[in-house]
């Protein structure tokens, strides 16, 4: 006769610690940093705020599935470029616009002789529309890429390179096109949304708001999935994927699913950050901006979703402050603490909390006694999926 292994009692997928932790951040975001900071640079932290959800995608999509993408700008950029060209139609109305040649249209097109509003802007011109279009349109483009590379079993570092490759073909298609995108400028001169002018301190500041909002919301979901079935397959399929793969899983599908999943959450990104900014611009599509998201992942910790947020604002608090304080030497600070990532603690900052803090402060922060070894759990993807 089999006995049953006994089931977790556990019902909630937050721990204690995680609980700790995303209110600490709460506490942050929403009550620090406004009390501390006057609107022009709360407006900054806003800013940096927006790269956090790439950086949390990339903790899914590298860290814990193990799919390494250098071309999350691109997925950024669609959602930067979506709200931009909802924000765009919503300032170019006949009567701001009665000084052109052609009313109702944008400004770069009526420069470029284009004499209509081209046929797939228009339906940007609801906001519903344009927030649906915010998640699915990377979602989709992830969808069609995901399942070109992973059916077909690409991965790896073929995998990296293609997505960097597809980050410069898309900054030059958008650079190309300048009648239908602004071209190397981008969309500029955004200036309300439904009426409500975007560009004063007030609404930047309730912007910023929402955007921890959704931040927040994010983190959750990122936890959900970790602590779900779903993320003890994707750690699976990290560590063994053939093992995984021999088990009767789909590999592939679960990899078009959480690189779809982090595109989604980079457009959000993308798309508050347009709305906070107030413009959106092929710099933002690149390589280079590809590889400092990657960057701040690997510095907060690519196993930690916390430490990914933390990651992504001491790395773009540094960059501002040296290139405000040394602005001839500010590269090279960046590029020593991207260096000491590497050599002294690999695993970013959380690492060095799991390491040094957490032992300290006892077993509700995530320190104390070792933990027990697990029961052993049956299927053949189990002893794989345990963290």
């Amino acid at each position: 006769m089999t006995i049953p292994a006994p089931k977790s009692g556990r019902t909630f997928f937050l721990r204690p610690q995680d609980v700790i932790g995303i209110l600490a951040l709460a506490i942050l975001l929403l009550v620090v940093l406004p009390l501390a900071l006057d609107n022009f640079r709360l407006q900054f932290v806003g800013k940096y705020l927006t790269y956090a959800f790439v950086a949390l995608g990339l903790v899914l999509c590298w860290g814990y599935a193990g799919i390494l993408s250098l071309g999350q700008g691109v997925f950024f950029g669609l959602g930067g470029y979506c709200m931009a060209m909802y924000l765009k139609l919503q300032a170019s109305s006949v009567e701001n616009t009665k000084i052109q040649s052609t009313p109702g249209i944008p400004d770069f097109m009526d420069w470029n002789q284009i004499t209509s509003l081209p046929w797939f802007w228009e339906p940007f011109r609801s906001f519903g529309f344009t927030s649906l279009a915010v998640i699915v349109v990377p979602a989709l483009f992830a969808l069609l890429l995901g399942y070109a590379l992973f059916k077909r079993r690409v991965g790896g570092v073929y995998f990296a390179i293609i997505t960097q490759a597809l980050a410069a073909i898309m900054t030059i298609l958008i650079v190309g096109q300048q009648g239908y995108t602004g071209g190397i400028n981008g969309i500029t001169d955004l200036r309300s949304l439904h009426g409500w002018d975007i560009r004063t301190d007030s609404a930047k500041t309730i912007l910023y708001f929402v955007c921890v909002g959704l931040l927040l919301g994010c983190i959750l979901l990122a936890y959900y999935v970790k602590s779900s079935k779903l993320g003890r397959i994707l750690v699976a399929m990290r560590d063994k994927e053939d093992r995984v793969r021999f088990s009767g899983y789909d590999v592939s599908s679960f990899k078009i699913f959480v690189f779809c999943l982090a595109a989604s959450l980079s457009a959000i990104g993308g798309a508050m950050f347009t709305l906070q900014v107030g413009f959106m611009s092929p710099s933002f599509v690149g390589i280079v901006p590809s590889i400092e998201m990657v960057i701040y992942t690997a510095v907060g910790g690519r196993l930690s979703i916390l430490g990914a947020i933390y990651g992504t604002l001491l790395v773009n608090w540094a960059k501002t402050s040296f290139s405000e304080s040394f602005p001839e030497l500010w590269l090279f600070g960046l590029g020593g603490l991207f260096i000491a990532v590497v050599l002294i603690f690999p695993n970013g900052l959380a690492g060095l909390w799991q390491t040094y803090v957490a032992p300290r402060l006892g077993p509700l922060f995530g320190g104390g006694a070792k933990r027990r070894a697990a029961p052993p759990a049956s299927g053949p993807v189990a002893p794989a999926a345990a963290e």
